[in-house]
């Protein structure tokens, strides 16, 4: 007799591939699942897969060298539930794609069918991630299917101008009749993103709007090459048609270009009507009937960020008092707003020192703060790690998850790792600017002068071969070329680093002004 077969294995995919596994299971990607090499190079090359069945973005499942060999694999959301089980029928190497899938452009590839194992549960706004059947089935219902139902696609809050924008193509696609509209909002997974803000503008949209929240794949650029033109906007039609929408509008930003109509688009998309501000009459007005140098264009998100940073309340003139109100809800002062104060640089460089005082002049100001010191962390969060790259790692990763945490309640994290690795601390800046902002300070204390103070001896032993993969000996430290605040504390005194680290957060207003 043989035993019970093994459980297969669980694999959480990336952000991406996870976006593709929900379209798929809700309907909204008509697959059975993740494409094979020539599916996907069918797709890349021609939109289409081989059969002859419009798909413009290659959905991909990219996996760790160790589920390789596997026939059948368990995907799990991010605390690890079970949502659908892939029979593997096919394993591959992409190679190299012509723009980045899934965050990648190679590695192995598993393809195969996917079969639902419960509901997905993950994913905040969860009851708003309606699948396509349940709209559509609302509508058929209502005895309104028989109406043109415009999609709005939006990542952003609806502004003014937006409104409009939506406004004008209610009258085009409608001609007098009445449209249906159903507010599609993008969002992460792990995070509400644009979704408070586009709730919050609903009384300004025509009654009975519907809205779904739902996560789109990014195609990004890889080496300069982008996805073929209107490949992103095909993704949206087809999803738009999914949920039963006849026509399509793109909200982007103003220094955006605008979506416009692709050809082989499942629904029609929409051009959005060009608005502007006409600062004499006080109103917004289709841009044509504006008087060159009487108009003002929306915001920026920049600009956006920069009043809200400062604590000013977004003019009325841009947007509604309820979306602004969200926003700053969202996004408050930075003197009220979580901040990961991030220091790296090699052992001896100071940064554990200036971190100190710095946290000490943070706590005077005012404001919550907690010192995440890297010897310190070593001992208490990540006991037992060893000083292979794999652990290090882990520890930096382990002091951006607690940073982040502290950040979204508003704290501030002081954290002064080696942190040797640009990948790494890049994964640490966006774990915090989910939940609040990042500033990377890098200590650029020269290795010679570091090493002449080797207080605890480390380079001497490094030296010696005693300690292997020692940052600035036998492993290399990547210096950052992102880092907000750049410092070298060859001749500098430690109050004098410290001082050009607390201006600095005065001046991005992360901590009151001195009175006076």
């Amino acid at each position: 007799m043989t035993g019970p077969a093994a459980a297969p294995p669980t694999f959480t995919p990336g952000p991406d591939a996870m976006a593709h596994l929900e379209l798929i299971l809700n309907g909204a990607c008509p697959l059975p699942g993740f494409m094979t090499a020539s599916e996907t190079a069918s797709v890349v090359k021609r939109g289409r897969l081989p059969d002859g069945t419009p798909w413009p973005v290659p959905v991909t499942l990219p996996v760790p060298d160790e589920l390789v060999g596997a026939e059948r694999v368990t995907l799990t959301d991010a605390e690890g539930a079970p949502l659908a089980e892939l029979t593997v029928s096919e394993r591959w190497w992409a190679g190299s794609l012509p723009w980045r899938v899934n965050g990648e452009t190679s590695g192995h590839r598993l393809a195969g069918e996917v079969h639902l194992a419960r509901p997905p549960v993950h994913g905040v706004y969860r009851s708003l991630r309606r699948a396509p059947a349940e709209v559509r089935g609302s509508r058929e219902i209502g005895a309104l299917a028989h109406r043109p139902m415009l999609a709005v696609l939006t990542d952003r809050p609806l502004h003014h101008r937006a409104l409009h924008q939506i406004r004008t193509a209610i009258k085009e696609v409608g001609r007098g009749g009445p449209v249906e509209v159903l507010l599609l909002i993008d969002a992460p997974f792990d995070d509400e993103g644009a979704v408070p803000a586009v709730l919050a503008a609903e009384p300004l949209l025509p009654p009975r709007s519907r809205f779904a929240v739902l996560t789109l794949p990014r195609a990004e650029t890889t080496d300069g090459i982008a996805p073929p033109e209107g490949r992103t906007e095909l993704l949206a039609a087809h999803v738009a048609a999914a949920y039963g929408a006849s026509h399509l509008l793109i909200n982007r930003d103003p220094d955006q270009p605008p979506a416009v109509p692709v050809p082989g688009a499942p629904v029609r998309i929409v051009a959005p009507a060009a608005w502007a501000y006409d600062i004499r009459a006080g109103a917004w007005r289709l841009a044509d009937r504006v008087t060159a140098g009487e108009s003002r264009s929306e915001l920026t998100p920049t600009e956006v960020e920069d009043l809200l940073g400062r604590g000013e309340t977004l003019p009325a003139w841009f947007t509604s008092s309820r979306v602004s109100a969200e926003l700053a809800r969202r996004r408050p002062a930075r003197v009220r707003r979580g901040l990961t104060l991030f220091f790296t640089g090699l052992s001896g460089s100071g940064k554990s020192t200036i971190a100190r005082g710095v946290a000490d002049a943070i706590r005077r100001s005012g404001r919550t703060v907690t010192l995440l010191d890297g010897d310190v962390v070593r001992r208490m969060l990540s006991s037992g790690l060893t000083f292979s790259r794999s652990d290090r790692d882990l520890n930096v990763r382990r002091i951006g998850y607690v940073a982040a945490e502290i950040g979204r309640h508003g704290g501030v994290a002081v954290c002064a790792p080696i942190a040797p690795y640009a990948a790494t601390r890049a994964e640490v800046r966006a774990m915090a600017e989910d939940t609040g902002d990042f500033f990377l300070v890098h200590v650029a204390t020269p290795l010679e002068v570091c090493e002449a103070r080797d207080r605890k001896g480390l380079y001497a032993k490094a030296r010696l071969g005693e300690i292997p993969e020692f940052t600035g000996i036998s492993d290399p430290y990547e210096a950052p070329g992102d880092a907000d605040l750049v410092i070298d504390t060859t001749t500098a005194t430690e109050a004098e680093s410290v001082a050009t680290v607390v201006e600095a957060l005065r001046a991005g207003g992360w901590l009151p002004r001195m009175a006076g």
